[in-house]
């Protein structure tokens, strides 16, 4: 095999920019990401050896298929935008009102294409599959990978990658954690169902807005003294919405919000621990409640075996300094159940840079990666994806 590989990914950068650029000046929705799919479609059917196929709505594979059998490695990039007008200045940003790339999936595609494009000139010498699963829908539940994983988009997958550039960490900045990456998330909506009156004689109605108030308040206390100090754990209310008149006492109130947990144990005490503490303050102002609880992302796990290939690549790549095992982080990602279905590694890749004045976090009107993480990834990708042929061994 060729080795030049770093000169081939060198020839490809400028590119792998440009499609960065495209996408983040054409953002499209989860689940309506058509114009996308097109084009991530037309750009792997230019590439020699390519078959493409849809497993699921506007997802895109590749499947790149060596001379000789052997494994299938999977690598995965997701590509919907964010509800969000975007505040950033570049020559290059949305032309979509309201909707903006402020997460990164637009260099994970990119990254990806570039993977692709080069890989695809090795395909004599690949003994195995290269499988470029390029995932629709993860901002918005159920997320797109149960739907791709549905479609066939792993099976006969023997071990799964996939990265996440993440602003908060500087430029040349591999994190590659053994197990814990990404924790679970899910939702809730609380309906406090109360009895409408008079502002003005409120000892004949039951006031939701005061009972929800206290449910507020009372939930802050679940982390703080319901859960060990050495798990990690977050619950939120996000929503609070009641009434449409000052003097009107409205019959009811919602709260609505989320959670994030690694321990399987520690989701399951929230889930019960909110109905009962939602139930309780209801019953002690005489009031009941309708309580909903959905989960929606598992937590991502990295097979320690897989994470210990990369972590090789990328030290061997970047230098040993540069690969770091970090705490896990609290926003969950739907890549968990690619992890479920095939030994995995999900990674992130530093992609702020403090000098340039790009700080802005995820989900922010001024959110922006450093375009020199493109590079990096899709170097780590093909690295990656070639060592991992060389040391799996395929299914059945």
């Amino acid at each position: 095999m060729d080795r030049n590989i770093d000169g081939i990914i060198d020839g490809v950068a400028d590119q792998v920019v440009a499609w960065r650029r495209h996408m983040h000046a054409n953002p499209e929705l989860s689940f309506e990401e058509y114009e996308t799919s097109k084009f991530i479609t037309s750009i792997l059917e230019g590439l020699d050896g390519i078959e493409v196929s849809h497993p699921s709505g506007t997802s895109v594979v590749g499947r790149l298929r060596g001379k000789r059998p052997g494994p299938v490695i999977a690598i995965r990039a997701d590509f919907d935008a964010l509800p969000i007008s975007e505040d950033t200045g570049l020559p290059f940003a949305s032309k979509n009102e309201g909707v903006m790339h402020a997460c990164g999936h637009d260099g994970h595609t990119s990254i990806l294409l570039g993977a692709a494009k080069v890989l695809s000139g090795m395909r004599d010498d690949l003994q195995g599959e290269i499988r470029f699963l390029f995932q629709h829908g993860e901002e918005t539940r159920p997320g797109g990978a149960r739907g791709m994983i549905e479609g066939g988009a792993m099976d006969g997958v023997d071990r799964v990658i996939g990265l996440h550039l993440w602003s908060p960490i500087e430029i040349g900045t591999v994190v590659v954690n053994p197990t814990r990456v990404m924790a679970a998330c899910d939702i809730f909506r609380i309906e406090v169902k109360g009895k409408g009156g008079h502002i003005g004689v409120p000892h004949e109605a039951v006031d939701p807005i005061a009972i929800g108030g206290q449910i507020l308040g009372n939930l802050q206390h679940l982390v703080a003294r319901e859960i060990d100090p050495v798990e990690s754990a977050v619950v939120g209310v996000t929503g609070f919405n009641s009434g449409i008149s000052v003097g009107v006492i409205p019959p009811t109130a919602v709260l609505t919000g989320g959670t994030n947990s690694f321990s399987p144990q520690v989701r399951d005490l929230i889930e019960r621990r909110i109905g009962e503490i939602a139930a309780g303050v209801c019953a002690a102002h005489g009031a009941t409640c309708d309580y909903e609880y959905t989960r929606i992302y598992d937590t991502v796990l990295n097979d320690p075996e897989t994470a210990g290939v990369v972590d090789e690549v990328a030290a061997r790549l970047f230098g040993r300094d540069a690969v770091r095992e970090l705490p896990p982080i609290m926003p969950g990602e739907d890549f968990s159940f690619f992890g479920q279905q095939a030994p995995s590694c999900f990674v992130l890749l530093g992609a702020g840079n403090t000098a340039k004045g790009i700080t802005a976090p995820h989900h922010d009107a001024k959110f922006d990666v450093d375009e020199d993480a493109l590079a990096m990834g899709t170097r780590l990708f093909v690295h990656t994806a070639l060592e991992l042929l060389e040391q799996t061994e395929a299914r059945g």
